[in-house]
């Protein structure tokens, strides 16, 4: 929510703003709430990362968690800058993240295991380049809802054909994550006059940041689960600390 305020960063040139009134906790940070609400996905992303280097996952997973971590870093320097360069360092980020999800979902159907990776790549780096000189608005919210809409019915697919209720609990828990996520980021955006005049705004874009940080925790523990159940490797969703879910694996030693 823009104030006229001028800031350590200079003035607003991010084609995005949220309702939260710029710079009203620190000279530094124009948007504080937004910025710090990324820090759970960022410690959730390397908890996973951790996970999967340990039990030798295969290397999709790493680079999968490695871009959540670079993802939820973009957004902490667009809210907390507010600048139109820091705005592509977390919508790029975005992108490339579910290029990444389209791989592992579709990838074990894909009879050319190059042609797909490939595809991918020169479509990630098009977009990128694209990006950075015509800086899509409304054109990227509705490319990036493309690509998510893309993934739903195969993340369907995986559900309905997994017995195990620990991970069939894990699909059920992204999918509440994701609508109470979702309602927040539409509540932040249409309801964003009338919030401003209540003396405690409910930070609905932080509280986004902070579902969507589970959301894609519990997303890719799910899809761990799927593809060691494909690769044999007996998963067994247990928790750590009796809280926190990750799977664990039993490789066969040919493997």
């Amino acid at each position: 929510m823009a104030d006229g305020i001028s800031s350590f960063w200079g003035p607003v040139t991010s084609t995005r703003e949220c309702c939260e009134r710029n710079y009203n906790n620190s000279s530094h940070v124009a948007e504080f709430y937004n910025t710090l609400s990324n820090i759970p996905c960022i410690l959730l992303a390397i908890f996973g990362l951790r996970n999967a280097l340990q039990q030798r996952f295969e290397r999709r997973f790493s680079f999968l968690y490695v871009s959540n971590v670079v993802l939820a870093i973009g957004s902490m320097l667009h809210h907390a800058t507010l600048r139109s360069g820091q705005q592509q360092s977390d919508e790029t980020p975005m992108v490339w993240a579910m290029l990444l999800y389209i791989y592992i979902l579709f990838s074990p159907d894909w009879h050319y295991r190059r042609t797909m990776p490939t595809f991918l790549i020169i479509y990630g780096t098009a977009f990128t380049i694209s990006h950075s000189f015509l800086r899509f608005s409304i054109g990227f919210n509705l490319h990036y809802i493309m690509l998510c809409l893309l993934c739903m019915p195969r993340v369907y697919k995986y559900y309905i054909y997994t017995d195990d209720k620990a991970a069939r609990h894990l699909g059920k828990v992204y999918v509440v994550t994701l609508m109470l996520g979702s309602l927040c980021w539409l509540s932040d955006w249409l309801l964003c006059e009338e919030m401003s005049r209540w003396h405690i705004n409910p930070q609905g874009h932080a509280l986004w940041h902070v579902f969507m940080g589970f959301n894609t925790y519990f997303a890719n523990t799910f899809l761990m689960f799927c593809r060691a159940e494909q690769r044999n490797w007996y998963p067994q969703v247990v928790r750590a600390l009796g809280i926190l879910p990750y799977v664990k694996i039993k490789k066969r030693k040919a493997q």
